[in-house]
């Protein structure tokens, strides 16, 4: 099992062009109760999230593995005047955390959750979510549905190619991605790849390579339930409509018995 780690340079420049992204976290503030509120952020990466939902006036903790990517999201934390107690930026494993706190909001945004491929894990992911929320805290957790025929194929290649740029390190880049996908352990095997030329001309490539499960709407909901948590609402996309067969998320809106 390969667990998901970007180039860090990159992270921002190459996912700013996914439109849903910048539906996202505006979605999950509407469906907050009024504040302030204490929210905890798994696997929060450069902040993307967490700093909008900071400074909508909510205090926050993020958590990633990746120090690379928590050293961006300081950066952009302090650019925008944020401090510590606006939000707090911890390196850690989710899977082993204990802040010894309790948040009223627990989110995983961008497929996150996806990433423990594992029925081990993923329960272990949900205890320490139950852990850090308060008797009926908010948990929100946001994932693709599954793409039927994408599954279908054993190995996709040239997926959503594009070129971003990265004015950090004045880079041109061009991208895309393959999947390889394995039934029997309901598991993806993704791979981004990742071409530019340095300044005399010279290609340079690299790859990630990382897997993910993936989830059906009625499996999501007995994990969910399993693991002490009522599923208030699944949602279908950022519109708020529900799930239907040709919706592109699974967006679950829980409470913690």
């Amino acid at each position: 099992m390969k667990r998901y780690r970007a180039i860090a340079e990159y992270y921002d420049f190459e996912n700013e062009r996914l439109a849903w992204l910048q539906r996202d976290v505006p979605f999950f503030l509407r469906q907050l109760p009024r504040g302030p509120l204490d929210v905890l952020e798994l696997a929060c990466g450069t902040a993307r999230a967490a700093i909008p939902i900071a400074q909508a006036g909510h205090r926050v903790v993020g958590i990633d593995y990746d120090e690379a990517m928590l050293d961006i999201a300081r950066r952009k934390r302090d650019a925008v005047g944020l401090g510590e107690k606006q939000l707090r930026l911890v390196h850690a494993d989710a899977l082993k955390l204990s802040l010894r706190k309790k948040f009223d909001v627990v989110a995983i945004f961008f497929n996150t959750f996806l990433a423990f491929t594992t029925l081990a894990e993923q329960d272990a992911l949900l205890r320490v979510v139950r852990r850090h929320l308060r008797p009926g805290g908010l948990f929100w957790l946001d994932v693709f549905q599954p793409n039927l025929s994408l599954l279908a194929q054993h190995v996709t290649r040239g997926i959503e190619p594009a070129v971003f740029f990265v004015p950090p390190l004045n880079r041109t880049v061009y991208t895309d991605a393959s999947i390889r996908v394995d039934p029997s352990r309901q598991v993806q095997r993704v791979t981004f790849t990742y071409l530019w030329f340095d300044g005399h001309g010279t290609p340079h490539r690299a790859k990630r390579e990382f897997d993910l499960t993936f989830l059906f709407p009625r499996e999501l909901q007995l994990l969910l339930e399993r693991n002490g948590f009522v599923l208030e609402k699944l949602f279908g996309d950022y519109d708020g409509g529900p799930i239907d067969a040709d919706s592109p998320r699974m967006i679950a809106r829980c409470r913690r018995r």
